[in-house]
This record gives C-alpha cells, structure tokens and sequence, in this order.
C-alpha cells in the first residue's frame, strides 16, 4: 500500500499509472468531437489504440495555447468511449517535453488541478463574471484513466475546449477544492455478506468562498457518496461511475455555514480480500470530493481533514 505522503503526490499531480511509451502522434489541430471555441483555446490529445481488457492512465503534455493571461468562463470536454476519467493539471515548470504522450512516471511533479470530467461529454460553464485565470503559454498536462471492458481494441482520446473572456472583460477569479482520504480499508467480504466500511473527513474552507460546484469521485466499491454542511446534505450519490454534480449558475452559492466541507463514502465489498486506497478502478477505492469556489486565487487541497493551499 502506498503512504499518505505518495498518495497525496498522485492526487496533486496526477501519478495515477506507470509503464511504456506510446507512439506519442499529433495532438494539435481541430477535433471532430468538438468545433474550436470562437473565443478561447482547443487541445486535442493524439489517439490511444487501447487493447482489450487494458486499464492505463496517460498523461499528455503541453502548454496552454494562449499569448497573453486570459479567464476561463466554460470548458467542454469530450471523451471517447474507453474513457473513466480526465483531469486537466497546470504545472510550475514544464515537466516533459511539449507534445509527450506517456504512462512512465504519469504527472512527473506537482501540479495544480483546474477542470476535471467523469462523464463523456461535459459543459462545465462557471457563474457570470466568474473565471478560472490562466497565465500565457502556461505548462500543463492531461491525465486520462482508461478501461476497455470489451474485447476489441478501442481508439480513445480527449478533446478540450475552454472558451474565454475577452481580454478588456473583467473577473472574479476561482480554483478548485479537492479533498482526498487516503485511509480506506475495506474488510473482505463472503458469498452473501459484503465487507462494509465507511471514509471521508472534514475539511475547513474560506470564510469568503462562495462554491457554485460540488461533485465527489469514488471507485465501483462504492454504494453512496454525499457532501454535507453540518447537518444539511449538499449532494450525494449512488452511482459511482457518474456521481452527477451540484452545478449553480448564481447566486444563492454554497458558503458552507458550519465553517467546514464535510465529505463521505460508503462501500461494500464482495471480494475476498481486502480493498485499500488507490488508483485502479478496478482493484482499489477513492474517496474524493471536488469542487469549485470563488473567490480564490490558489486551489485548495484537503489530506482526509487537512486543508492547505496548493
């Protein structure tokens, strides 16, 4: 099992996978999936020959297509069937070379998580006046779980869009609140009586923030996920696979009046062994709650009840 310490290094940034290269293609240019935005920017990951029966995380990287610093007021993203989850991170450094596609050593160093998707196709459109900044030309990578089920190979790939502010246009700027458990341990279970076991924490959050997105992310052990404000529940789910998600669009926003995110997981586990924290889909479990908050000008991370900024 791995530590805390590298589990908290996966989720920020992104060392979910290891393993080969990949023919590394060209992922510049328009998609069919989605036309460019008229303003703002597109990125195209170059297309994955998934084999039959293969879970893999890859990781492509890039620098943000833009001259100058601009806002993000709605990304879009496609994703091709094979695909479990996406998340885009931006880093400090550029962390390999622009254009690489890989498993080997996925995420490379700490980056900061800005858009992610469970579901194939998701608009995700922020409050008016509301953005996500984004510096120019700025270094960042995708990350992409995959899982073929099937028995033929399947190509796969992502196409993003990020539509922007103009640059005279004004904005609140918002980031990302991620928390992550990283002591699941969920007892083995026998023909007709699941292991059952519970995770989550309770993480401080801004006095000032006002979040217009609440979601979680948990693995196929999970029966119910939920996020709460003391007593009051602010979103759960019983589908692990697409959990759905509070999206509000204005004001009244979420302002967690007990001071504090609170975040929970319920599972059940039928196999005869015994099921920890972990990347695999298939053979581990998270538990993670992932929202989005204004005003911020940095991310913010919880380590099961540990909040800090990234």
């Amino acid at each position: 099992m791995r530590s805390s310490a590298g589990m908290l290094a996966c989720v920020v940034s992104g060392i979910l996978g290891c393993g080969g290269d990949p023919d590394p293609g060209d992922g510049s240019g328009s998609s069919d999936d989605l036309p460019p935005p008229a303003q703002g920017f597109q990125i195209v990951t170059p297309t994955i020959e998934l084999a039959p029966g293969t879970e893999a995380t890859y990781c492509y990287y890039t620098r943000i297509p833009v001259s100058e610093t601009v806002g993000v007021k709605q990304w879009r993203s496609k994703m091709t069937p094979g695909s479990h989850h996406m998340i885009v991170y931006f880093t400090q450094t550029e962390q390999q070379p622009e254009g690489t596609l890989t498993t080997s050593g996925c995420g490379g160093g700490l980056g900061v998580w800005a858009f992610s998707a469970q579901e194939p196709d998701v608009q995700f459109v922020m409050p008016p006046g509301v953005g996500i900044t984004v510096p120019a030309s700025q270094p960042a990578f995708i990350q992409m779980h995959y899982l073929n089920v099937t028995d033929q190979a399947v190509p796969v790939h992502v196409t993003l869009n990020a539509e922007t502010y103009a640059p005279a246009e004004s904005y609140t700027p918002a980031s990302a609140f991620i928390t992550y458990n990283s002591q699941i341990s969920i007892p083995m279970g026998t023909p007709g009586n699941p292991g059952r076991a519970s995770a989550g924490g309770s993480c401080d959050v801004p006095p000032d923030a006002s979040f217009f997105s609440v979601s979680t992310h948990a693995h196929k052990q999970a029966v119910h996920t939920e996020v709460t404000d003391g007593a009051s529940t602010v979103f759960s789910s019983e589908d692990w696979e697409h959990p759905g998600g509070v999206l509000l669009s204005g004001a009244p926003f979420l302002t967690f009046a007990s001071g504090k995110l609170s975040y929970r997981c319920d599972y059940e586990n039928p196999t005869g062994r015994v099921i920890q924290d972990g990347s695999s889909a298939v053979t581990d479990e998270m538990c993670m709650a992932v929202g989005y908050f204004f005003p911020a000008t940095r991310p913010t991370l919880c380590l099961n009840s540990t909040a800090f900024p990234l």
